[in-house]
């Protein structure tokens, strides 16, 4: 009965079995089956048809009454019941976008492990919205996203520190001779760009068409340290995201980071996001108040630089 009655309210909630199924990952087929087998079991209609929409019935109505109520108490039930496991998690699925990954996860992932040596990290990529549908469907514990704020009831949404962009040019670059940068001087300058696709990029050619600026685009490629690497090579700049610049990063490369002020503008934030805390059994909450802990102190330790 919880199984169907969790199948019936995404079909309410969808407003189409074509929608419904795709959440739900079943065929159209199966679904309408379980839903025809709920209506046969219940001896009622629940839905009618009205054009390519489906509305409820006075009897679905109430039947999906029940089943928010059901979700409810299976939530509650749930909650008191995770009382009664360990905190002491053993295994994690962590959601994050390819930057994300690239940027900040290696290194909570080392400072975790190295922490919990019997915790094995499983990672899962992809953009910021398909992250976001991952915690909602509980197959990822949590997400770390850098995105605007996650506009979903069923989603929360914890800051864990903001990042800009900022030009990182080799040390013996030309350009250093001048006493002050500005974004004028980005004209024509030789770059190696992240690939488009990413909040990076897309910020990156917003704010060049807002200044009217065309660098000379050497290469476009979808890894930082493939671009840091480059960089001197190629005697080109690039925009990456401070987040990533570590001090020994740019002593390895001999590099160079030069303040604009316009960059410092481009701000965005990380979240960390979790569905229904009621779902969150007490090991998952545990790492989720490490991992903001783990940010806070970076954070800090970052301003102090």
């Amino acid at each position: 009965m919880l199984e169907d009655m969790r199948l019936f309210a995404t079909i309410v909630e969808q407003t189409s079995l074509n929608k419904a199924a795709e959440r739900l990952n079943l065929s159209q087929p199966a679904l309408s089956r379980r839903l025809a087998r709920l209506e046969a079991e219940l001896e009622v209609d629940l839905f009618r048809r009205v054009g390519k929409r489906l509305e409820l019935t006075p009897a679905g109505q109430v039947t999906y009454e029940f089943a928010l109520e059901l979700r409810r108490f299976h939530g509650s039930y749930l909650q008191k019941l995770n009382a009664y496991k360990s905190s002491e998690a053993h295994d994690a699925a962590i959601g994050a976008s390819l930057t994300t990954l690239q940027t900040t996860l290696p290194d909570l992932v080392k400072t975790m492990t190295e922490k919990h040596p019997n915790l094995e990290i499983k990672v899962v990529t992809g953009k910021s919205h398909e992250i976001a549908e991952l915690v909602k469907e509980r197959k990822v514990d949590f997400g770390i996203v850098a995105s605007s704020v996650i506009d979903d009831p069923a989603i929360t949404s914890l800051p864990l520190f903001d990042d800009h962009l900022i030009l990182v040019l080799p040390r013996n670059h030309i350009i250093l001779e001048r006493t002050h940068i500005e974004m004028a001087d980005l004209q024509n300058l030789p770059m190696i760009l992240f690939s488009p696709g990413t909040w990076y990029r897309t910020m990156t050619d917003e704010l060049l068409k807002k200044h009217n600026l065309k660098p000379d685009v050497r290469m476009e490629i979808d890894s930082f340290e493939a671009i840091i690497r480059l960089l001197s090579a190629c005697r080109a700049g690039s925009l990456l995201p401070r987040s990533y610049l570590r001090e020994q990063v740019l002593i390895d490369n001999d590099l160079y980071l030069a303040p604009i002020q316009e960059l410092e503008e481009t701000r965005r934030t990380t979240f960390l996001i979790h569905g229904d805390p009621a779902w969150l059994a007490p090991s998952t909450r545990f790492l989720i108040e490490e991992t903001t802990a783990y940010f806070q102190r970076e954070s800090v330790r970052y301003k102090s630089t």
